[in-house]
């Protein structure tokens, strides 16, 4: 199947971020992972597909997503893009910008909530794009280094307050996990992460926690906002759309291997989800890949 790209990025052990503004007509980047943190922002690029995890979508005229995850494999392509001038402004910036020690602080909070969440990638709203467009906009520009940077922090901290900035990648295909959750939904995540494969009921999920299944059900919802069955579909997918990706697995095998009873319901439901019947998502990532 071929591996996913790491890119080695030109930023600096001395500099805070590098910036790079392009204005392109085309994607040739192919899939691709690095180890820093990346804000990536497009302009007049609707109808340009973006990959991130197992999360595939056509953008509008304006895209602005933060990815952080080592191993997010994401890229943006063609798709039905026709624009002559694409305008993309990328930033990427070390793991280790923000020490522990910094972020700890009230100042950061949201930022630090922010750069968590970012390990599935986050996509943000027009809203919050116009609101830091004006800066985002000068930023490359910029002569005045420090000046530079505490635009940069502006940035950040703008996004990091948005209230509608949506994860993109599944937590199962990123590999990653969150914990600031109540223990009662961590324990329920962890037990439908180990057991995905196996049939799994409100019922004994509600048993794992000591409560009824109506309570629990509530309960789960109330705290994750969304249901039990949404969230073990969604995990199943992710762990179907990895297998896809880093398998040479037939269509039927990843189905059942990711628990699935019905190979009829499995591409329906995955089509449905991802927007690609799961032959044409393996087929996309294979052509994105490169062999190194």
């Amino acid at each position: 199947m071929g591996k996913v790209l790491t890119e080695i990025t030109p930023l600096s052990e001395k500099d805070c971020f590098h910036i790079v503004e392009r204005h392109k007509t085309e994607f040739t980047y192919p899939l691709h992972q690095h180890k820093e943190y990346e804000l990536n922002f497009i302009e007049h690029g609707s109808g340009v597909r973006r990959i991130v995890g197992d999360s595939v979508e056509e953008i509008g005229d304006y895209d602005l997503v933060l990815i952080g995850a080592e191993d997010l494999e994401h890229v943006w392509e063609q798709g039905r893009c026709n624009s002559k001038d694409i305008r993309e402004i990328t930033i990427q910036f070390s793991t280790d910008l923000f020490n522990g020690e910094l972020l700890s602080k009230n100042q950061f909070a949201s930022i630090k909530r922010m750069l968590r969440r970012a390990d599935h990638g986050l996509s943000f709203p027009l809203a919050s794009i116009m609101k830091v467009y004006s800066t985002l906009d000068t930023l490359a520009a910029e002569q005045e280094r420090f000046v530079q940077f505490l635009k940069f922090l502006y940035i950040l901290y703008e996004l990091s307050v948005s209230d509608e900035a949506r994860v993109l990648a599944s937590s199962s295909f990123a590999h990653t996990s969150r914990s600031t959750e109540s223990r009662r939904v961590q324990k329920v995540k962890q037990y439908i992460n180990d057991h995905y494969a196996e049939p799994l009921t409100l019922a004994g999920l509600a048993d794992l926690v000591g409560m009824s299944p109506v309570a629990f059900s509530r309960f789960f919802r109330m705290r994750t906002g969304r249901t039990l069955s949404d969230y073990i579909v969604d995990i199943r997918l992710g762990y179907a759309a990895r297998m896809l990706v880093d398998s040479t697995k037939n269509i039927s095998e990843v189905c059942y291997e990711c628990g699935f009873n019905n190979l009829s319901n499995f591409n329906r439901t995955f089509k449905a989800k991802r927007g690609y019947t799961p032959r044409d998502f393996r087929a996309m990532y294979k052509k994105n890949k490169v062999i190194v």
